[in-house]
């Protein structure tokens, strides 16, 4: 089997030839730039800036030749704008402030001002306030919060839509381009297509948005989803409505070179419960999700793929019902969220695209060892019948020994050999 047909054998619950790996495919799946670079460098590989291919953040691009060390199938597509609405075709050498040159988009800056403190500017903007920034000693990027008083009485969906809007004759050529690029390649092409991610949070606060109007407080928008709960329907009826406009265009234009599609990164999870009842997830997102679910497995060929973190046990049926054919990153660390109960219970149900690796205990804190060990049994687990990806719990965070990533590939390369 090529990359490919692996990825689609364990997609359709078929055993492929070897477990099938992905990293870097997507916001959700990536390595930080840090980690990028010492992997270069360990195995050997041409010695250049790498490129930030998500600011938010800071995760390394993984090229072709570190692809093939780690053996990864899949190959990423994302738009031309990141998500504080910055043009990522324009790059610059920048210097991170732990001192690693990276390439990162023009309009991004990463110089300290006196404290440390690095800031980022929606659409590159300086005229307005920064809307996001990697405070000292840090190494990746929060949000900042610029909510303007809400007034119920004249508050509108549509301050909470800005962002989303129908896709531009630039944009979808831009997509189409690389994706024909990516499918050049033996991979499965993994596209993020953006404007699905219904109350994302990474994405309330409007880091791409100058002027931010609406519930923009992550803590207020929390609490909207049981004080204003018609309005956040309506948010999420509206938004769909476009989503599924922008997928029809997309569509026609590359069809079936697309293999999966990254909707949504909603987390309904937190360590130890989740953010909302399930009563309450049927209620809001559920028909949303389904509705746009729907549209595309009757329309296109696409996978679906969802991110959730944290335990999600309770909403985990509805998110099945909904039509995901992909539930990523699989937080074998949180509450109840078992190994052996979730390929019992949901392994002929839907795909886990990650749990290869606890990334939170194991990967930054155990022996190489012990690394290898935990990879084997959850392999062992998750691959049985397919319905498997390997991939860590979330990204591959920048402080992780180097040597424990480097197990962590070794043992990737053993079991598919």
């Amino acid at each position: 089997m090529n990359s490919k047909q692996r990825v689609k054998a364990a997609l359709e619950h078929k055993t492929p030839d070897v477990v099938p790996v992905d990293f870097g495919s997507t916001s959700v799946t990536g390595i930080h730039c840090k980690v990028v670079e010492a992997l270069r460098e360990y195995y050997g590989l041409d010695r250049h800036p790498v490129r930030v291919i998500e600011p938010f953040q800071m995760l390394g691009e993984v090229e072709p030749d570190l692809q093939d060390v780690m053996g990864v199938d899949c190959v990423a597509v994302f738009g031309r704008k990141d998500m504080f609405n910055i043009d990522e075709t324009h790059l610059h050498e920048q210097i991170t402030p732990w001192g690693q040159k990276v390439l990162i988009a023009a309009d991004i800056d990463l110089s300290t001002d006196e404290r440390g403190d690095v800031y980022i500017y929606a659409q590159g903007d300086r005229s307005y306030p920064p809307s996001a920034k990697m405070p000292s000693g840090a190494y990746f990027i929060d949000a900042i919060e610029r909510q303007e008083a809400v007034d119920d009485n004249t508050l509108d969906p549509e301050d909470n839509l800005e962002e989303y809007e129908y896709l531009s004759d630039q944009d979808v050529r831009y997509f189409t381009d690389a994706v024909n690029k990516a499918y050049a390649t033996d991979k499965a092409v993994v596209a993020s297509f953006g404007g699905a991610g219904l109350g994302d949070i990474a994405f309330i606060p409007g880091v791409g948005l100058t002027q931010p109007k609406g519930v923009r407080r992550i803590a207020e928008w929390y609490m909207s989803t049981l004080m204003r709960s018609d309005f956040v329907y309506t948010v999420f009826e509206r938004q769909t409505e476009i989503a599924i406009r922008n997928y029809s265009q997309l569509w026609e234009a590359v069809g079936d070179k697309v293999d999966v599609v990254f909707t949504c990164g909603t987390d309904f999870g937190t360590q130890e419960s989740q953010f909302c009842s399930d009563d309450t997830f049927r209620e809001l997102w559920l028909p949303h999700y389904k509705r746009l679910n729907d549209w595309i497995h009757a329309n296109t060929t696409w996978k679906v793929f969802k991110h959730s973190c944290g335990s999600i046990i309770p909403i985990l049926p509805g998110l099945i019902d909904s039509g995901f054919d992909i539930i990523n990153p699989v937080q074998i660390n949180a509450k109840d969220m078992d190994s052996h109960y979730l390929k019992e219970h949901f392994g002929d149900k839907v795909t886990f695209w990650g749990g290869g690796v606890d990334t939170q205990l194991i990967l930054p804190y155990a022996k190489p060892e012990e690394v290898r060990e935990h990879i084997l049994k959850q392999c062992e687990i998750l691959n049985v019948n397919g319905g498997f990806i390997f991939n860590s719990v979330h990204n591959v965070q920048a402080n992780v020994p180097v040597e424990n990533v480097v197990a962590m590939v070794e043992t990737i390369r053993e079991l598919r050999n």
